[in-house]
């Protein structure tokens, strides 16, 4: 089968995926209007491309707080990646390294910390992190993380307790009894209560910092008024994330609180995104109206599904090209300059 598009693969995760998993994947809290908005947003938003313009040259790549990347798609945390293929999260990490790109590995992976290290030692890897109520389970995964190079921190700031997702309550989702949450074995019984800690506040990330060196990105600002607490509490990075709309349903989607959080933090950190990305024409609005980055959260799982590391790359090499058409086909000479020029050729 030739895979022209992010949607083929959507098409065959869904076809060969036990119905149990895929529903894990695709859902979405509530009545699923969230994770449906944050694709149909792009929809309404257009370009207006220049003519005539010398595009046979073009640099896609970009920088991670200084580390350069070869395109901006990163691959977004998402836990489980043994539902999708057999060597999970050791496969995503080969595919990232293989692709130049960064990927953000979950609290919730099926594979250790040390697994995934291994799989692609000088790759570029982020941790992202829930905060449970046993604070030293959380404070010795920031630190194995860090021992083991992992170059940033990722807070996850929208679960404080998991969304109702309607699919996953009829399904009584488990884990299958082969996989584990490698990361967290033993430090609490999975299904007796909730684990995380619904406590966390802004003052936590004093906390965090006490612990280690590496940059804190929040994940999961949607507002104005947070993106100012996220600057003022010191923080490298924000990322524009509803958790692909399986939290709370009814809030904006993620292309639409970009532009907010954008203006609020006024290039005193980075800001990226995820939630809806499907094609390389929408990671170009992405970055035109103000993100260094976007992530991919389910598109990765798919191309997992599909063929493991060589179907993940594959999802990131047809992103990369359609990017790279886009850019051409709007008139754009240089990533450097993108967001600058290209606000002006976006109308809503």
């Amino acid at each position: 089968m030739t895979m022209v598009c992010v949607s083929d693969f959507e098409a065959y995760a869904k076809k060969y995926l036990p119905k149990i998993a895929w529903d894990y994947f695709a859902a979405g809290a509530d009545d699923c209007r969230t994770r449906d908005e944050n694709i149909l947003a792009y929809e309404r938003i257009r370009f207006r491309p220049r003519m005539l313009r010398d595009v046979s040259i073009m640099d896609i790549s970009t920088k991670l707080l200084g580390t350069e990347i070869s395109f901006p798609v990163g691959i977004a945390p998402t836990g489980f990646h043994q539902l999708a293929w057999p060597d999970g999260e050791k496969s995503t990490a080969r595919a990232a390294k293989a692709m130049n790109t960064c990927y953000i590995a979950s609290t919730y992976s099926t594979c250790t910390l040390e697994e995934i290290s291994a799989a692609a030692p000088s790759g570029l890897r982020w941790f992202q992190l829930y905060i449970h109520r046993n604070r030293v389970v959380s404070q010795q995964l920031v630190q194995r993380a860090e021992a083991l190079g992992f170059q940033g921190l990722v807070l996850t700031a929208d679960l404080p307790y998991t969304g109702k997702r309607r699919d996953d309550v009829r399904n009584g989702f488990r884990l299958p009894p082969h996989m584990k949450l490698k990361n967290l074995e033993g430090a609490f019984e999975v299904g007796k209560m909730n684990p995380l800690d619904p406590s966390v506040t802004w003052n936590d990330i004093y906390w965090l910092r006490s612990l280690t060196r590496l940059p804190i990105i929040i994940k999961g600002i949607l507002t104005k008024e947070d993106a100012e607490l996220a600057v003022r509490h010191g923080v490298q990075g924000i990322i524009v994330s509803n958790h692909g709309g399986r939290q709370l349903d009814g809030g904006p989607a993620t292309i639409d609180a970009l532009v907010e959080v954008v203006e609020a933090v006024q290039g005193r950190l980075e800001v990226y995104m995820d939630g809806g990305i499907r094609k390389g024409s929408d990671v170009l609005k992405a970055l035109a109206l103000g993100a260094k980055c976007v992530f991919i959260g389910r598109p990765a799982l798919w191309g997992l599904a599909y063929k493991g590391e060589e179907g993940l790359q594959e999802v990131l090499r047809i992103l990369q090209d359609e990017f790279r058409l886009s850019m051409a086909l709007a008139g754009k000479l240089f990533a450097d300059y993108l967001q600058s020029v290209m606000q002006r050729f976006l109308c809503a």
